[in-house]
């Protein structure tokens, strides 16, 4: 987490928001928790200083900082996902290393599944819109947010997002984060899961390296399997990795090139949000009664 990488956010940018220090609590989906903020809202939350040997600083404080950092990412995550609840939505974060095919992956679901299901992406990286103007050729809305130095993304961060992209109700939205394998599996957005994508082309030993970010998801998508026959790369020992790190994770094998694989990914999109719409139905029935 931040940590080992001393990242800072206090460069944020969020689509439909004039400025970083614009940032307030007052979200449409209702931040309205009382855990007395103060943090300013440049979403610069000391990662700064949040080395492992910051000088100066003991040890015991950095466990503290980080300690107050993940608690107040907690309670944001927390409205955003009462949110998503309320609204029937299916949000899910993708996560991944730089390079994973995670961008052309969530462009061909897009296409795909546009006429299925209303959909909607948060984009998260460090500087430009490419991948925000990638996901729009597609129809779908997007809202990109630049991270600036920081190297992930933050439940804060999403709620703003949520409130300029309006996602429709019983929706899917995708959340891709910064490019990044380690701080990411620290914070909660809110989402119903993470969803690491790994590619063949990385090495099978991802899940051992980066052991957090395997265990936190509930899906696995093995991307790039076209390029399987120029490749040493052990398909049945990544997934034994995985497996190792996390018992329970579900593992996908999947071309976003070609196709090969991608229905096995829709029908999982599917039965999730099905569950989801008959929870909703079920706690409306509930209330009502």
């Amino acid at each position: 987490m931040c940590t080992t990488c001393g990242c800072a956010e206090g460069d944020t940018q969020i689509e439909g928001h004039a400025h970083d220090h614009s940032l307030e609590h007052h979200h449409a989906h209702s931040h309205n928790h009382d855990h007395s903020h103060e943090h300013s809202h440049n979403h610069d939350h000391g990662h700064a200083l949040m080395a492992t040997h910051a000088a100066g600083i003991s040890p015991a404080r950095i466990l503290r900082i980080e300690q107050d950092i993940l608690s107040k990412n907690n309670a944001y995550a927390a409205d955003n996902k009462s949110y998503f609840k309320q609204h029937g939505m299916l949000a899910l974060n993708l996560v991944s290393s730089p390079g994973s095919g995670k961008t052309t992956l969530l462009t061909r679901t897009l296409d795909d599944l546009k006429a299925e299901f209303s959909q909607a992406v948060i984009e998260g990286d460090q500087q430009t819109l490419l991948d925000a103007e990638r996901i729009r050729a597609t129809g779908v809305n997007a809202v990109q947010i630049n991270t600036g130095k920081g190297c992930h993304l933050d439940a804060h961060m999403v709620g703003h997002a949520v409130e300029t992209l309006k996602p429709e109700d019983n929706s899917l939205l995708f959340i891709e984060n910064v490019g990044n394998l380690v701080c990411p599996a620290s914070f909660d957005l809110g989402e119903a899961h993470k969803v690491v994508i790994l590619s063949v082309t990385e090495g099978e030993d991802k899940p051992l390296k980066y052991p957090d970010m395997f265990n936190a998801a509930g899906l696995m998508i093995l991307n790039k399997t076209d390029l399987l026959p120029y490749l040493q790369f052990d398909v049945d020992q990544c997934i034994a990795y995985a497996q190792r790190v996390n018992p329970g994770i579900a593992i996908l094998q999947v071309s976003a090139t070609t196709g090969e694989g991608m229905q096995a990914w829709y029908n999982w999109l599917r039965e999730l949000h099905q569950s989801i719409q008959s929870n909703t139905q079920n706690q409306t029935t509930i209330t009502n009664n």
